[in-house]
């Protein structure tokens, strides 16, 4: 038997109110959660009055192996995502392989359980090779454990592959997670099309190709029942869509990534490619309108879309630049500065978004809160003092993010898995 005894911290129990407790861990549950709890266990922590919080659950993360292991391997971004305060998170298939195949997902999947620090579950493609018309053998690759299907990196090009995938995802019960991105409204471009792209004389990337492919989508998603959950919004018009889907009954859960919460197209204010990401950062009115669908349960839950690069690969300019931002660092920390401390949302708001929501659509079975019986999947935050985000500090491979710099609160301080700890700063 192994026990922890977490003493002297805080959690939340309404909005942003909190109550002191003290934690105690057996075997990698929660066993009591009190007032001055004295018993003997194998090692007491004083948390000296922290937050603690459920792990947090990202469903959308590029962990790069196999195939990219010079941006990040499983081993690196685990641990990254443990910094983070993350127990619980969803791996893309961009990868090379791709898990298109039984075979190719047999041995991804046997490679992220060898090397994982947190619980890591894997997607499959939609498609053979991302990019075809040929749809994966959903019900194989559901039986041997894939956790959902997505192009992520790429849309679906075609309706006719998109409503075979939807209809054999939703006889296998798996969420179909749609990158929505029409090709041919692309045109090149590397930033949002408009003022901005011409006053740095980058081409522009239509936002027409998100929400037309997005409507297209919702409109099959209604006809075949599936759980269709949207990749990354980023623009008003996707919003809007959701809004009127949710609406009419179609099952569709969406995510927004913290970079399009906190930055938009005004905030690059010159041609540095740590500002490059797909989908890229939209106008002011875009960045108000994903934040309203937040709040008003539109949008269900925050999602890093953690994407390492090497340095090699994001120097110099949005020409030629990989697209991605990494951020399973600096999201909680990020959003609890921005979000929480300045008023727009409550700290019950963002553990709702950042672990409730994510387990509930995807039907995962982690620590949903600081309670007697659930695994003890725990993170400590220091919201109480800032912190100056560094290049030097980041347990991730890649370091490409635009957020260098930043002062926040609620740097990680513990991270702990079935009553392990994985993570301590």
């Amino acid at each position: 038997m192994t026990s922890v005894l977490i003493k002297n911290t805080q959690i939340v129990v309404a909005d942003n109110d909190l109550m002191h407790q003290d934690v105690l861990v057996v075997d990698g549950v929660i066993k009591k959660v009190a007032n001055n709890i004295t018993e003997t266990t194998d090692r007491v922590i004083d948390a000296n009055g922290v937050l603690m919080t459920p792990g947090l659950v990202d469903v959308h993360v590029h962990f790069r192996e196999p195939g990219f292991a010079y941006k990040e391997t499983v081993a690196t971004g685990s641990r990254a995502a443990a910094r983070g305060g993350f127990t619980t998170v969803l791996a893309m298939p961009n990868l090379d392989p791709v898990p298109d195949t039984l075979a190719n997902f047999q041995m991804i999947k046997a490679n992220n359980d060898a090397n994982s620090l947190v619980h890591l579950y894997q997607y499959a493609a939609i498609s053979t090779d991302l990019t075809t018309e040929d749809v994966s053998d959903i019900k194989a690759l559901t039986d041997a454990g894939a956790v959902g299907f997505t192009n992520d990196g790429k849309g679906v090009q075609t309706a006719a592959t998109m409503l075979a995938a939807m209809k054999a995802a939703a006889k296998a019960q798996r969420p179909l997670v749609a990158h929505v991105e029409d090709n041919s409204l692309i045109n090149g471009g590397v930033m949002n099309l408009g003022k901005r792209a011409e006053e740095l004389n980058l081409p522009g990337m239509d936002p027409l190709g998100e929400s037309s492919q997005l409507a297209r989508d919702l409109v099959l998603a209604k006809a075949t029942g599936v759980h269709y959950h949207v990749a990354h919004i980023s623009t008003k018009e996707s919003v809007e869509l959701v809004r009127i889907a949710k609406a009419q009954g179609v099952n569709v859960t969406a995510e927004v990534s913290p970079h399009h919460l906190l930055l938009d197209e005004t905030d690059i204010t010159s041609d540095n490619a740590y500002f490059k990401m797909n989908p890229p950062l939209r106008t002011p009115a875009d960045r108000t309108a994903v934040i309203a669908g937040l709040l008003d349960g539109t949008i269900d839950m925050v999602a890093t879309d953690h994407a390492p690069h090497s340095l090699a690969e994001k120097e110099g300019s949005f020409i030629g630049a990989a697209f991605g931002i990494t951020g399973i660092e600096t999201s909680f920390q990020l959003l609890y500065t921005h979000l929480v401390k300045s008023g727009i949302a409550t700290l019950a708001q963002l553990l709702d978004w950042m672990v409730i929501q994510p387990q509930q659509a995807f039907g995962l079975t982690g620590a949903t809160a600081i309670k007697v019986g659930q695994p003890a999947d725990l993170a400590l935050f220091d919201i109480g003092h800032t912190h100056k985000i560094t290049a030097d500090e980041f347990a991730s491979k890649g370091v490409n993010t635009p957020f260098i710099g930043a002062t926040i609160y609620g740097q990680t301080l513990l991270t702990m898995i079935d009553g392990q700890i994985v993570y301590e700063a």
